[in-house]
């Protein structure tokens, strides 16, 4: 089962956003930049942002992933371009090796590797919306493994 999240919003960029939340872990065996550290993780969120809205897809559990998997690889092909990531090796990874799936990410919205996404997020004007997590990922891991999806849904807005 999926839940799906969907508002009107108003910023000021052309394009879409991406943002994938996962569970798994990272294989630290490999540098950042070799897409194989992100080969175990396994997205449980698929959101995405747009001039006018925002659209969150939220697995219910393990046994939605696979719907999840149905529905993110549908909506990825169709995506309104330029399309950015706050950390576009991540996206890209996990997009990879989870799904198969080869995207191409035109910016990245972030100006470091692992910047705090609220100042990206800021300066679009994509509100934050009180993030539950304060921009902590893995604290919205441990939601989504107890079943806490209306605040995981929060940290991906």
């Amino acid at each position: 089962m999926l839940i799906f999240h969907n508002e009107n919003i108003n910023s000021k960029f052309n394009g879409t956003i991406i943002d994938i939340e996962t569970i798994g872990g990272f294989c630290r065996e490999h540098e950042d930049d070799d897409s194989r550290t992100y080969s175990k993780l396994i997205p449980t969120i698929f959101g995405y942002v747009t001039k006018d809205e925002l659209n969150i897809i939220c697995a219910k559990g393990k046994s939605g992933l696979e719907k999840l998997e149905q529905e993110a690889i549908k909506i990825l092909s169709s995506l309104k371009r330029p399309i950015y990531a706050f950390q576009s090796r991540f996206e890209r990874g996990v997009l990879h090796h989870c799904y198969k799936y080869t995207l191409q990410i035109d910016g990245e919205l972030n100006g470091a590797s692992y910047e705090w996404k609220g100042n990206a997020c800021s300066d679009l004007n994509i509100p934050n919306y009180d993030d539950p997590f304060n921009n902590i990922g893995k604290k919205c891991i441990f939601a989504w493994l107890r079943g806490d999806y209306e605040n995981s849904i929060k940290h991906n807005r």
